[in-house]
């Protein structure tokens, strides 16, 4: 398997702990010195950056959040002048003001050096032609695979996302071999491509990284057998530079993290400790190299475990788990805990249902409520009443069984389900709290 930066990405535990307490001991003073918002903070701990010397006093630092980051919108937590900002990103917020995001020349150097780790990782070299169907424009995902692609030489297909018969027609007529976008959105380009008339042979498809959104096992499996490609998983956050934060290897064992940038934490969300090795809990990432908006321990909201065994591959840097959801997504319904992914995991286990749902959560009489809408496979749709009637009263036992939960099951028709180009809209909570 090939590596991008085997010096980096292949380095032993204590020479990569070397490297991460230099760069901490660098980022903690370019925020103390130039960010009133952190010094503040760390006066308040009574922190000077005398008292960070290795990567192991990390914990004396205080966390960040992103309502941190929209307190100070927009360039208030950036650690340079803006005539060195040569680049302004912003997250798509669904509530309040956008997550800004600076990005020096350097910041895009190395941006473009954890892509192209990244698609190396993926198989994906100089003789690819990668479509990038993520986004464009405030979005961190279409131009940092653009940037990593173009890094390791490949051809770079900038369609963006949306346009769907135009992103097979160009699939077909320019030979892509790797595809970039949402995983949602890799199944409903698999629908489309069957529905086209396009065979499957006709295309040179061999590897998908997909990321922007959780995605489970069983989804894996589907978008696999569908399109008959590898599918990696990629995971970033624009707050810390965007996609490349980690990915998987070919291997497919969890997604490493390069961790000479990005240095990561398992915390327990109510305690906010930090968790044994192997424990799961919310991922904290602090930037080691960021120049425009460096982050001290900034907490993602996702839920994963850290495993620091060499990985088959070669590669020794820690990987994560599949992010198994997030602490600000996790549903309680009766005092049981619930993640959209688990819904999905025993969707994708029939084969007569398809992975377009939505989840309507609501409160009646003081009671939570919980709802599946979910399409059924267009072959089975056309059965008995009787027949249609049994399937659900199946999926409604299996979910009930894997999920602890009573929740009604209401079986639609094919493409009633709405379909997202971006990130999917899983859930409707309508509890007024």
């Amino acid at each position: 398997m090939e590596i991008w930066n085997r010096h980096f990405e292949c380095m032993d535990r204590d020479g990569i702990r070397h490297v991460q307490s230099e760069r901490l001991r660098e980022t903690v003073e370019r925020v103390y010195f130039n960010v009133p918002y952190y010094r503040n903070r760390m006066q308040e701990a009574g922190l000077g950056p005398e008292n960070i010397q290795t990567i192991d006093d990390l914990a004396k630092l205080p966390f960040t959040t992103k309502p941190d980051l929209r307190d100070n919108y927009p360039f208030g937590l950036f650690a340079v002048p803006m005539s060195e900002i040569v680049r302004l990103h912003a997250s798509s917020g669904t509530t309040g003001k956008p997550t800004v995001v600076g990005y020096t020349r350097n910041d895009i150097s190395t941006w473009s050096e954890v892509m192209a780790r990244t698609l190396t990782s993926a198989g994906a070299n100089k003789n690819d032609f990668i479509q990038v169907a993520y986004g464009y424009g405030l979005f961190t995902g279409g131009l940092g695979l653009h940037y990593g692609g173009e890094k390791i030489g490949a051809s770079v297909i900038p369609i963006s996302g949306g346009n769907t018969s135009r992103q097979i027609q160009l699939m077909k007529d320019f030979g892509s071999t790797v595809l970039a976008c949402t995983p949602s959105y890799a199944l409903y380009l698999a629908e489309a491509i069957q529905e086209s008339g396009i065979k499957r042979d006709d295309l040179k498809l061999r590897v998908g990284v997909f990321g922007a959104e959780p995605w489970t096992e069983n989804m894996r499996r589907e978008i696999e057998d569908k399109l008959k490609i590898k599918a990696i998983d990629i995971y970033g956050l624009s707050e810390v530079i965007g996609p490349g934060v980690a990915s998987e290897c070919l291997v497919q064992e969890g997604l490493h993290i390069n961790e000479d940038h990005f240095y990561p934490e398992i915390i327990d969300p109510v305690t906010l400790k930090v968790l044994p090795a192997g424990s799961t809990g919310e991922l904290v990432f602090t930037t080691l190299t960021k120049e425009g908006l460096p982050l001290i321990r900034y907490r993602t909201r996702d839920l994963t475990r850290l495993i620091y065994d060499k990985c088959k591959c070669g590669r020794t840097m820690v990987r994560m788990d599949k992010c198994l959801g997030r602490s600000d997504d996790m549903l309680i319904i009766r005092g049981v805990n619930l993640f959209p992914s688990q819904v999905e995991s025993v969707l994708l286990e029939m084969s007569e249902i398809k992975p377009h749902y939505l989840l309507i959560v609501d409160r009646v009489n003081n009671l939570d409520t919980l709802e599946l809408k979910v399409e059924v496979d267009e072959a089975f749709f056309q059965d008995k009443i009787s027949q249609l009637e049994s399937l659900r009263q199946k999926l409604q036992n299996n979910l009930e069984n894997s999920l602890g939960l009573a929740i009604k099951v209401t079986l639609v028709e094919p493409k009633i389900i709405e379909r997202s180009e971006g990130k999917s809209k899983r859930v409707i909570d309508k509890r007024k709290f």
